[in-house]
């Protein structure tokens, strides 16, 4: 019972001096009060040392007013800049899509035609010439070749859509840059 009532005493004793170095600290963080500046200048400062000083602090405001537009409106170039960039990447993803779409209907005709050629063979090798294939073989080929004429269109709709932001960019940069 004796080691109980030591370690109670030594738990109450450090709890005693941490809450006393707490109260040092908070008393120590509590900024002291700054004095209210004077209307007039102080006592021994040099009148046209103040002066100067006002001015120059009048140009820095100034010049840190001017920098700060600067900032402003490097900050909206570039914000408008990343605005035409997602648009052109929407542009050019819809392009591809449209492209990618045509090229699935492309495989599509095509293995149609395929088809319908390897049926119009074996009809051939068995002395059978039926209409319906001969048909159905020239239809696979009209569609096979829609499709490639469109696989065609959306290639060139796709490059002309990469091309464009780069030749009005090179119609806004002066000639002198250029050379």
């Amino acid at each position: 019972m004796t080691q109980i009532e030591e370690l109670e005493r030594r738990i109450t004793a450090a709890l005693d001096r941490i809450a006393y170095g707490v109260e040092t600290l908070d008393l120590a963080s509590v900024p002291a009060p700054v004095p209210e500046p004077e209307e007039g200048p102080p006592p021994g400062a040099d009148p046209e040392e103040l002066v100067a000083l006002r001015e120059a602090l009048a140009e820095e405001r100034l010049a840190n007013a001017q920098l700060e537009e600067r900032v402003r409106a490097i900050r909206d170039k570039q914000d408008s800049s990343v605005r035409e960039l997602r648009t052109q990447v929407a542009a050019q993803r819809e392009s591809l899509s449209a492209l990618d779409l045509d090229l699935q209907h492309l495989r599509r005709a095509n293995d149609m035609l395929v088809d319908v050629n390897q049926e119009l063979r074996s009809a051939l090798e068995q002395n059978l010439g039926e209409p319906d294939l001969i048909n159905k073989a020239m239809l696979a080929e009209l569609e096979s070749l829609r499709a490639a004429r469109a696989t065609d269109a959306a290639e060139s709709r796709a490059v002309l859509d990469a091309l464009e932001p780069l030749l009005a960019e090179a119609a806004d940069t002066p000639a002198e840059e250029s050379a």
